[in-house]
């Protein structure tokens, strides 16, 4: 007997993106849109990881689209939409996970700095977005899941450039969502910690009391793995979903603002 429950969950028919699907976040969510019954395209900088993370897909079963390219240029978003369209057949889901900044003082972050910040997190997700939305109508709509972080939600140091993107990300998301309504829903996921690739060579660098502190300042005592991440997209771009849009979920396990201890001086 199916089980009605289980397969709101499902994507099987559906076409869905996922940027910055090299490694990661972006991996796991790959993995358990595959896993749900989805064809995905993935798009990353580095053709070696996206070979990989496709096999990944194509050994669960469904069809995978390499497209190497950069997520900040309009011109490869557009050849990337064109493609997914021409080789999957269509749009459902598209997972804005591309993103990142470096980490400085407020009086060290330059103009530069703001603005790279912003067509990373922001400019690029407004416009994958915006080129895939006639394709989702399309298909009769869609969902988008664009994914933040705490540091838009929550006060860092250091954290200047990054968390004022991811913050305008957060309100892009409600306000994208107010005025695709009720074609297509726009929900952000907002990770904390996750043992990413990246997050494993910056601990490398603290000393044990560190990442012990880490930890303990996080309730559920753990740092957060990507299928975290992944199982909450899963939900939002699911049929799961379809009453909830314009919703911001974080995913951190209640860690403290500031759980990862700083050393930055107080200014003189």
């Amino acid at each position: 007997m199916a089980n009605a429950t289980l397969d709101l969950f499902r994507l099987d028919g559906k076409v869905a993106l996922v940027t910055g699907a090299g490694k990661g976040i972006g991996e796991g969510i790959a993995y358990a849109l595959a896993d749900a019954g989805a064809d995905v395209a993935i798009l990353a900088r580095t053709a070696s990881d996206l070979s990989r993370v496709a096999d990944g897909i194509r050994e669960r079963g469904r069809q995978a689209l390499e497209f190497p390219g950069d997520a900040m240029d309009a011109s490869s978003l557009a050849a990337y939409v064109d493609a997914a369209v021409r080789e999957l057949g269509g749009i459902d889901v598209v997972v804005n996970n591309a993103g990142g900044s470096n980490s400085k003082q407020f009086l060290d972050t330059t103009q530069e700095d703001l603005e790279w910040a912003f067509r990373f997190n922001v400019s690029s997700a407004f416009e994958l977005t915006k080129l895939a939305v006639p394709h989702m109508l399309a298909a009769g709509g869609g969902a988008v899941v664009n994914i933040a972080s705490v540091t838009g939600i929550e006060t860092k140091r250091s954290t200047v450039s990054y968390g004022t993107a991811k913050a305008a990300l957060v309100h892009m998301s409600r306000l994208m969502a107010a005025d695709l309504a009720p074609r297509i829903r726009v929900n952000c996921v907002l990770p904390g910690a996750i043992e990413t690739p990246s997050l494993k060579e910056f601990l490398s660098h603290l000393d044990p009391e560190t990442r012990r502190i880490m930890v303990e300042r996080t309730p559920m005592r753990r740092n957060g793995q990507p299928i975290d991440i992944a199982a909450a997209v899963l939900y939002f771009a699911s049929p799961a979903a379809s009453w909830v849009s314009g919703k911001i979920l974080d995913v951190d396990g209640m860690a403290w603002p500031e759980f990862i201890p700083k050393n930055v001086p107080d200014l003189e």
